[in-house]
C-alpha cells in the first residue's frame, strides 16, 4: 500500500495520501472526497490501486502544508545546552514529559506526582531521578529558589469560582493550579511550561485560562501566546492534542523571543509505530493486554481498517450500540479499529472501553500495553509498574516523548539565548 514516504530516503515526500492530507489540513476525509468531486482539490488516481494521492505542489497553498514543507526541524536536532539546565517537574506521571526533556538536554533534580505506580515507574526506570511521591501541597519548594531554569508541569483543567471579578494568585487557592503556581513563586525559574488539554481554551467560556494568565502576570512571567500542539507533527504516530503555556520570567523576557518547534516532514502512522522503521529498530515486542469478551470479538472482526460501528451490518449496529443507536452525533470513537497507514487516535486510559476502542488494525483485540507505549513513543525499555489498568492509565495520560523532545528542544534554544545574551553583557562590562 502506498504510504508517500521512503524511510531510506528521510526526505519530504512527493505524493501525500487522502488520510495524510485530512490530517495535514485538520479537514475530514468526506471534506476532501466533496473538494475532489467539485474540482476545488483535485486528487490524483494511483493506477495499481486506485488511491486517491495529492502531489506536495497542490499542498503549497495551504499554510499547514508550508510549515511542514519548510521546516527547520533538522537544525533544531542539532541544538545542545551551552551548560547544565535544571529542571523540576510537578504531576510528573509516568514520565513522558521528563523523558522528552531529558532526552533534549535537561537535568531534572526533582518530580512530584502523586499516583504511586506512576512512581515506581519513574524509579524503576530513572533510579537517579529525585522523584517525591504525595500530595503537592504538602511539598516545601523554597530549597529550589533559584536553583532551577525552568519548571513544567500538566496540571489538571479545574474551574474557579469568578463573582465576576478579576482572580489573583490567592483567589486561586484550592485548585491545583493554585499548587503549580505556589511553586513558581517559591523557585523562581527562569522560564514556566504547563501543558494542559485544548479544551482549557474554552473552558468556562475562556474565563479559566484568563485567570490562569492573570496569575502568570502577577508571578512576574510574560506568557507566550499559548497554542495547541498536533502531537503528529511532531514525529509521534497519533492525533494527540496538547496545549502548552510558555512563560518568561519578565526581567528576562524582553531580550529573547521562544520560537515553538517545527513540524517533522512527515506525518508517523500505526506502521511506524508498530513495525520495524524509522522510530523503532524492530517490531513491537510482545507484552500483556486486555482482550474483548467472545461477542465483542466477532463484532469488532467485521470492522475494517480505519472503520467504526457505522460500518457493522445494520442489525449489528443496533445490537451493539443499543440506545445509543437512535441518538445524535457520530461516536466515531466506538468499534473503531485503527489504520496501518494513519496516525492512532489519541489513546485513552483504556484501550477496551466501549465509547473509546483503540482495535488494532489486523487482530481483533485491543493494543497491548507495548502497542499503547509505542504510539505515544516511550523507548521499549521503558517499563510500567502496576498492574495492567494502572500501566494502561499511566501511558495513555502522558505527553508523548517525542512531542516533549520538540518542545525541549526549543527551550534549550531560548535558554542558550539567555546565556549569551548573560556573556554578552559580562563582556561589555
Amino acid at each position: 500500500m502506498f504510504d508517500g514516504y521512503d524511510p531510506s530516503m528521510n526526505t519530504v515526500p512527493e505524493f501525500y495520501t487522502l488520510a495524510q492530507v485530512a490530517d495535514i489540513l485538520s479537514l475530514s476525509k468526506e471534506t476532501l472526497r466533496r473538494w475532489d468531486n467539485n474540482g476545488n482539490l483535485k486528487s490524483i488516481r494511483e493506477p495499481s490501486s486506485n488511491y486517491r494521492l495529492y502531489h506536495r505542489s497542490q499542498l503549497q497553498k495551504f499554510e499547514q502544508a508550508q510549515l511542514l514543507f519548510d521546516s527547520n526541524w533538522q537544525q533544531e536536532l542539532s541544538v545542545e545546552p551551552l551548560k547544565p539546565y535544571k529542571l523540576l517537574e510537578l504531576f510528573a506521571g509516568a514520565g513522558g514529559l521528563a523523558l522528552g526533556m531529558e532526552k533534549a538536554g535537561f537535568d531534572s533534580v526533582m518530580l512530584n506526582e502523586l499516583d504511586k505506580h506512576a512512581c515506581n515507574t519513574l524509579r524503576a526506570n530513572r533510579p537517579d531521578w529525585n522523584v517525591v511521591e504525595g500530595d503537592i501541597s504538602k511539598v516545601d519548594f523554597n530549597k529550589y529558589c533559584g536553583q532551577i531554569d525552568i519548571l513544567t508541569g500538566g496540571f489538571p483543567c479545574q474551574a474557579f469560582s469568578y463573582a465576576g471579578k478579576k482572580l489573583g494568585f490567592e483567589d486561586t487557592r484550592g485548585t491545583l493550579f493554585f499548587e503549580f503556581a505556589r511553586a513558581i513563586k517559591e523557585t523562581s525559574p527562569k522560564v514556566l511550561v504547563g501543558e494542559n488539554v485544548r479544551g482549557l481554551l474554552k473552558h468556562e467560556d475562556g474565563n479559566t485560562l484568563k485567570a490562569i494568565t492573570d496569575v502568570i502576570d502577577e508571578l512576574g512571567y510574560q506568557l507566550v501566546e499559548p497554542r495547541v500542539l498536533k502531537a503528529m507533527f511532531y514525529q509521534v504516530p497519533q492525533k494527540r492534542e496538547r496545549l502548552f503555556l510558555v512563560a518568561i520570567r519578565k526581567d528576562l523576557a524582553a531580550k529573547v523571543k521562544f520560537n515553538w518547534p517545527s513540524p517533522y516532514s512527515r506525518i508517523m502512522t500505526m506502521k511506524d509505530a508498530l513495525k520495524k522503521g524509522e522510530l523503532y529498530n524492530t517490531d513491537v515486542p510482545q507484552s500483556s493486554g486486555q482482550s474483548y469478551p467472545l461477542r465483542k470479538k466477532e463484532i469488532m472482526a467485521m470492522v475494517k481498517q480505519g472503520g467504526y460501528w457505522r460500518d457493522l451490518p445494520l442489525d449489528v449496529q443496533q445490537e451493539y450500540m443499543k440506545k445509543s443507536f437512535f441518538l445524535g452525533g457520530g461516536k466515531t470513537g466506538m468499534a473503531r479499529r485503527l489504520a496501518w497507514d494513519e496516525p492512532s487516535l489519541t489513546l485513552t486510559c483504556s484501550p477496551a472501553q466501549k465509547q473509546t476502542e483503540r482495535c488494532h488494525p489486523e487482530e481483533d483485540r485491543p493494543l497491548t500495553v507495548r502497542e499503547y507505549a509505542r504510539i505515544q513513543t516511550f523507548p521499549d525499555n521503558w517499563h510500567f509498574a502496576g498492574p495492567l489498568t494502572a500501566q494502561y492509565k499511566q501511558i495513555g495520560n502522558a505527553v508523548p516523548v517525542n512531542l516533549a523532545y520538540a518542545v525541549g528542544r526549543a527551550l534549550i534554544t531560548l535558554l542558550n539565548d539567555l546565556e549569551q545574551n548573560k556573556t554578552a553583557q559580562l563582556h561589555r562590562a
